[in-house]
């Protein structure tokens, strides 16, 4: 019998540890990935031994492209051909040390591969890409089962504290052709959406979660907050040129340095080595930080979505794949959104393009 709990330990752990994906929301909202995933990171094993690490592999990748103005879709930007595309790839790789069977310790380097394409940044007649390729935002985290798991044996949270490292360029730089014939052209930051890093040093909070009714059946959540106390990172949001008059009225003129927030839910069934879920996941880029200020240039709002994954597991390797399906896209209004609505008595609120759906992939192996 004892046995057999820790086996059904062992499911739903590396289950929450492969599924529990970062918070990096589908498109310009969410400015880049925090650095790997929040993890349920503990092995039945190591309530007998200690010692034990978790090597995980998590990609992920999503192409945004379609424009909102709060929850209204801007359809015309994809008829007129003037809405922006970005194809965002991250992979993240989590080195999780397990010192006992309630403490652990997780290291994440992310290495981000963005582009993006548009019409009004290149002169408004051709359509023309920028990228960015290098080391993002790097995280550490401790973590904590609150219960005793020899004794908590259907279910437990743990909690997980953690700093994130400016590691990522945030000053990543590319060229913008101002005419169709490509003869002008001005080196300056890319879009806040593609840039490496946010180049402030943050605080990551977590709550993790799980239970099971029965040695298929169980059910999962999580909370991530990712505090940015820095207000703003300094970067020109011109693109190289000279920012305008109504961008330094309003403070967009230089890049924000945002918090970020997830929250996940739902179900999960084995069968066999597979592990089956269904979730809802919940993204944001809140308009107000915690902690500092939170002017500056940002695209805050938030993704609800569907998240559907399987996982498949062989003794100390699983594999996994999970795609969160966007059912509400909100585009909300900035700092500099209200502060321009104030100076001209005319609402004001920017738009922001979004994905339809995100694709999740990866591995993770236990070392002993």
């Amino acid at each position: 019998m004892k046995n057999l709990l820790l086996k059904l330990t062992y499911i739903t752990t590396i289950f929450m540890f492969a599924t529990f994906a970062k918070a990096n929301a589908q498109g310009c909202v969410a400015i880049r990935s925090t650095g790997g995933l929040c993890t349920m990171d503990e092995h039945p094993d190591s309530i007998t031994s200690s010692g034990s690490w978790l090597l995980n592999s998590n990609n992920r990748y999503f192409r945004s492209y379609k424009h909102f103005v709060g929850t209204k879709e801007q359809k015309q930007r994809i008829e007129q051909g003037t809405n922006v595309i970005n194809h965002s790839y991250t992979q993240d790789l989590t080195l999780t040390r397990i010192f006992n069977n309630r403490w652990s310790f997780a290291v994440d380097l992310p290495i981000v591969d963005n582009s993006r394409s548009s019409l009004y940044e290149h002169g408004g007649k051709e359509r023309l890409q920028t990228h960015s390729f290098g080391l993002g935002d790097v995280r550490l985290t401790a973590y904590a089962w609150l219960l005793n798991p020899a004794k908590a044996r259907r279910g437990n949270i743990q909690v997980g504290l953690g700093i994130k490292l400016a590691t990522g360029n945030y000053n990543y730089q590319d060229y913008f052709y101002h005419t169709a014939a490509n003869d002008a052209r001005t080196l300056g930051p890319v879009d806040q959406s593609i840039q490496l890093g946010d180049g402030g040093t943050g605080i990551t909070t977590e709550i993790n979660t799980y239970y099971n009714f029965t040695h298929r059946f169980g059910v999962y959540g999580g909370f991530y907050y990712l505090i940015n106390p820095r207000e703003q990172n300094g970067v020109s949001s011109a693109r190289g040129s000279v920012p305008s008059t109504k961008a330094v009225a309003n403070g967009s003129d230089v890049m924000s340095v945002p918090d970020q927030v997830m929250i996940r839910g739902g179900a999960s069934y084995g069968i066999s080595k597979f592990d089956f879920s269904a979730g809802v996941r919940y993204e944001c880029l809140p308009v107000h930080d915690l902690v500092g200020g939170s002017n500056g240039f940002r695209r805050p709002g938030y993704i609800i979505s569907a998240e559907p994954g399987v996982t498949y597991r062989v003794k100390s390797f699983s594999i996994y794949a999970f795609v969160p399906v966007a059912l509400k896209r909100d585009r909300t209004q900035s700092v500099p959104d209200k502060i321009t609505t104030n100076l001209t008595g005319v609402y004001t609120q920017g738009d922001a393009a979004f994905a339809d759906y995100a694709i999740n992939v990866g591995v993770t192996f236990r070392i002993k």
